[in-house]
């Protein structure tokens, strides 16, 4: 029977120095062992363990499967540990620790980067970790452990029910890029039906409803699919070259090159919803993290169009 009492943290951070490694010389120097004390370590781990964790070598050490096993589960309980630590830290250090926050690509334009300048001014001890993704995958993350705070949107195709607690930070206006030579490219904004004939660069999920295909319908009449691009800069040189228009959200309209025109969709316009998403018991840091994201439009004074 497997002793688990064998398996405390100081061990399992010795087996994994040593797998790291793949020499128990190396883990003793790291670690400030005699090789002596660490081979026996081992030696009793894999006496817990029901095995050998290690296949010795005329130079070092080799994980058998039994060891690649426990060291998938060591570097997990590790890792929570780790930030086990930076949590408390957080709440109880005075103000440092690590924040861990995911967020879309087009957040990333302008919303969370300033956010983040903000709040470093106001809170230097803490340190920011970002991680970029789609929605879906953020909240992955988020439901993990291993995110503190997720800038999630609705766009393209709606927010699924994740179960998590979520913040309504902004409403975003969707506009429409055009070529700078297109016919209603001098309008200050454009009617949605006045594109009725054009083709639409997007890259949505095939087979999910759009935002656009509902303000589309909405308006009386479907859109017509043109080239499935995902990344914003390759969606604008399409654009560029006549071959469609696309949708950009407002947040990323600083990124738009100059040979591109944005115009506000009158009527019925497509517009998303930008969240940040918190695990069951957010840290301090995060919440106000939030809440400075929540404030980042008051904040910006410079018009996107």
């Amino acid at each position: 029977m497997l002793n688990v009492n064998a398996f405390d943290a100081g061990t399992l951070r010795l087996f994994h120095e040593v797998a790291e490694s793949g020499s128990i010389t190396a883990a003793a120097e790291l670690l400030g062992y005699t090789q002596s004390a660490v081979s026996r370590r081992v030696a009793a781990l894999e006496r817990a363990a029901g095995g050998p964790l290690f296949e010795r070598l005329p130079r070092g050490v080799r994980l058998t499967p039994a060891g690649a096993v426990l060291h998938r589960h060591a570097a997990a309980v590790l890792d929570r540990l780790e930030r086990a630590g930076e949590e408390l830290a957080a709440i109880h250090g005075g103000g440092g620790g690590t924040l861990r926050v995911g967020a879309f690509a087009t957040a990333n334009v302008g919303l969370v980067p300033e956010t983040f300048k903000r709040f470093a001014e106001r809170r230097p001890g803490v340190e920011l970790r970002l991680v970029e993704g789609l929605t879906a995958r953020l909240m992955e993350r988020l439901r993990s452990g291993a995110l503190d705070v997720a800038v999630i949107s609705d766009y393209p195709s709606g927010l699924s029910a994740y179960g998590t607690p979520t913040v309504l930070l902004h409403e975003d206006r969707l506009l429409v890029a055009l070529p700078a030579g297109h016919r209603l490219a001098g309008d200050d904004d454009v009617d949605l039906r006045d594109l009725a004939d054009e083709r639409w660069i997007e890259a949505a999920p095939r087979g999910q409803p759009t935002l656009l295909q509902a303000a589309c319908a909405a308006a009386g009449f479907a859109p017509r699919s043109g080239l499935r691009v995902g990344e914003w800069s390759g969606k604008f040189g399409f654009v560029a070259a006549g071959l469609g228009v696309t949708l950009v959200p407002e947040l990323a309209a600083q990124a738009v090159p100059p040979h591109l025109v944005l115009r506000p969709l009158r009527g019925m316009a497509p517009a998303r919803k930008v969240y940040a998403a918190l695990p069951e018991t957010p840290l301090p840091a995060a919440l106000e993290l939030v809440e400075m994201l929540g404030e980042w439009k008051a904040c910006t004074t410079a018009s996107p169009i």
